[in-house]
């Protein structure tokens, strides 16, 4: 989850909303590639998951890295809620999960150094006090009121919100991990052009990544639970945006979805003001019914982006949303994914060609299949795992175009980070399919051991 934006001074004018995100437009040449990661941490001897504070906790972790790290703190009143060290931040998901947003990098193989770094550093803290972390799309086994909720503003206001909007929101919020990547697009039509392949293809992410087939202790008949999750989350927030791909699109459209989104919150003075279902247009005519009288400045447009949902989003750069957290190896997989079709544009073309042909539903249906079936989804003759197939040809060119070198020269580009997903592809399976076929075969149904072969 984001953490207070900075945006700008007052909002003076309806068309500093779209500039907000059209001044994120840069050259190609100074496009970056942004990694966020989550994991679930928990007392290695007990299995449960991490309480705030304590000896083994979430904050002895921010402690340490802090400490020993040299991360700076993040506080909000007396509590310690995240991190910073350059452009990097460490922060908590409302469940207790970590999450690193990295620094915009050049290229993967700086992406993947970060990651290695991160884990390393929070490995060699929580060994040291009997902590560990696993990587999957939700939590395996946990119950609800096992996992604390952060002590966070903005959570505390969304948990009361969330019951009212959906049948899931509590669940995304404590029981669920991603890994996404932010990426930067060089004008309004480079925008709605990777926009509408982003959202496209973002069910192909899905089925790749499929990494939560357990919830509550048993198998959940989902490749993707977290997907699922986020289907039933709240559909004034979620969702594929089909008026993405309708002409007329730019980000002054996105900005007038984005007002139509219900508010949660303004931050103000350190503190987060109940804003819950109100709305931003009448924010804007100073009539929010949270702050009477008072308009708003460009920070609480950049706050109320981060509370939209979509499967892609935009910012000052694009978000890919629809991927569950996972193993290392798929950490560097999904932004490698994404570059390889977003930052050469014979490959964004050629993306572009293979889904402009579809309509809502068939974009739909895919995003629902994506997590029920993963790579075994069909949909209106689309089979996913030949759709997958076509993809990652694609992604794999685009890397090889881009021809960025690693180690020193010796690796000519990136395209050894999709090696896992080419695995995927050869065999038809996914995590999700190998934690299967291990729960089913020597583990004999004992869940438990998930924690011990699959951590971090």
């Amino acid at each position: 989850m984001s953490i207070p934006q900075s945006g700008g001074g007052p909002i003076e004018s309806h068309a500093q909303l779209a500039e907000y995100m059209e001044s994120g437009c840069k050259p190609s040449d100074d496009w970056r590639i942004g990694t966020e990661h989550e994991k679930f941490g928990f007392c290695k001897d007990s299995l449960k998951p991490l309480p705030f504070e304590g000896k083994r906790s979430i904050l002895a972790v921010l402690e340490g890295l802090r400490d020993r790290h040299g991360w700076d703190p993040v506080t909000e009143g007396d509590k310690l809620i995240g991190l910073t060290k350059g452009m990097a931040n460490v922060s908590l998901e409302p469940g207790g999960a970590l999450e690193l947003s990295g620094a915009p990098l050049e290229t993967i193989h700086e992406t993947c150094d970060e990651v290695n770094t991160h884990l390393r550093e929070v490995k060699d803290i929580a060994d040291e006090i009997g902590v560990g972390f696993i990587g999957l799309g939700a939590a395996p086994i946990w119950q609800h009121e096992e996992m604390p909720l952060m002590p966070k503003g903005r959570y505390k206001l969304m948990n009361d919100y969330m019951e009212q909007v959906g049948t899931m929101g509590r669940s995304m919020m404590r029981r669920t991990c991603t890994v996404q990547v932010n990426l930067d697009f060089a004008s309004e039509a480079d925008m709605v052009q990777k926009l509408r392949v982003a959202l496209a293809l973002q069910p192909v992410a899905t089925a790749l990544f499929a990494n939560s087939p357990f919830f509550e202790g048993k198998p959940n008949g989902m490749k993707s639970w977290r997907s699922h999750i986020w289907r039933n989350l709240d559909d004034a927030r979620t969702g594929m945006l089909p008026f993405v791909f309708e002409d007329g699109m730019g980000f002054e459209r996105y900005a007038d979805y984005a007002l139509d989104v219900p508010m949660y919150f303004v931050y103000r003075d350190g503190k987060y003001i109940n804003a819950l279902g109100q709305s931003f247009r009448d924010f804007l005519k100073g009539e929010l019914p949270a702050l009477p009288g008072e308009t708003p400045t460009l920070s609480d447009w950049a706050d109320h982006l981060t509370t939209a949902f979509p499967e892609a989003r935009i910012k000052k750069y694009m978000e890919m949303r629809g991927a569950d957290g996972g193993p290392w190896r798929r950490l560097c997989a999904l932004p490698a994914f994404w570059v390889g079709l977003m930052y050469d544009p014979s490959s964004l073309d050629a993306a572009w060609d293979l889904v402009k042909g579809w309509d809502a539903e068939t974009r739909e249906g895919l995003r629902i299949g994506a997590g029920r079936e993963g790579l075994q989804a069909e949909v209106g003759g689309i089979k996913m795992h030949d759709l997958a197939r076509q993809v990652l040809a694609i992604s794999e060119a685009g890397l090889v175009a881009r021809a960025r070198q690693g180690a020193g020269g010796l690796i000519p580009d990136e395209t050894h980070f999709l090696n896992a997903l080419k695995e995927s592809i050869e065999t038809g399976k996914t995590p999700a399919d190998e934690l299967l076929d291990r729960y089913n075969g020597d583990w004999n149904g004992d869940l438990a051991r998930i924690y011990a072969e699959y951590s971090y």
